[in-house]
Formats: C-alpha cells, sequence, structure tokens
C-alpha cells in the first residue's frame, strides 16, 4: 500500500484577489459567533497573502507588532483593525441583523 503525502492547508495560498480576500473576511465574520480572535486569524491570514511586511508598511505598524496582533492568540484594538483592513485595500460595512425588526425606535424614547 502507497503512503499519500499530505501538507497543510493554507488558505492565505488561495486569497488572491480582493474580492477573494473580502469574502473570506465577510465569511469569518459571520462564523465567528462573537470571537474577535478568529476574526483577526482571518485578517492574517489575508495579510499574510498580501505580504505581512507591506501591510505592516501600510497600516503604519511594525510587521512584528501585526503579526502578533493576527496571530489569533489576542483580541487587536478596534483601531488596529481598522488600520489593517484598511491597508488591505478593504471596508468594513454594517448591516441590520433583521432588517423586519424595526429600528427599536421605542426604547430610545
Amino acid at each position: 500500500m502507497t503512503k499519500t503525502a499530505t501538507a497543510p492547508y493554507d488558505v492565505a495560498e488561495h486569497l488572491r484577489t480582493r474580492e477573494e480576500m473580502a469574502a473570506y473576511l465577510e465569511a469569518s465574520i459571520e462564523e465567528s459567533e462573537g470571537d474577535a480572535t478568529f476574526v483577526a486569524k482571518a485578517l492574517g491570514d489575508i495579510a499574510r497573502a498580501r505580504g505581512m511586511a507591506q501591510v505592516a508598511s501600510d497600516a503604519g505598524l511594525s510587521r512584528e507588532s501585526l503579526y502578533k496582533a493576527l496571530s489569533g492568540e489576542r483580541v487587536p484594538t478596534f483601531d488596529t483593525v481598522l488600520r489593517v483592513v484598511g491597508a488591505l485595500g478593504l471596508t468594513l460595512r454594517a448591516a441590520a441583523l433583521n432588517p423586519d425588526a424595526g429600528t427599536g425606535d421605542a426604547a430610545h424614547r
């Protein structure tokens, strides 16, 4: 019986376009169940696909601090997230969870 050689899967090798990166980030946010480190790790995958040194430079961060922030082992600051997202040429957007539920104006009176 022959052995099958395997290699670890690295999503960064498959994120080639901004559209693919945006779709991956969006899916990661949806699947995160509120886990900020999960989203940070996804941003790290995207940053590796673009090149960590370039993303760090574009975000105004050191390469080392970028690796730490996006390791998935800690929660980066929102400022760091926004800087990295901008450096990646992406944007964050908000959407209503349930558009039919209204705005909850009665609670604000």
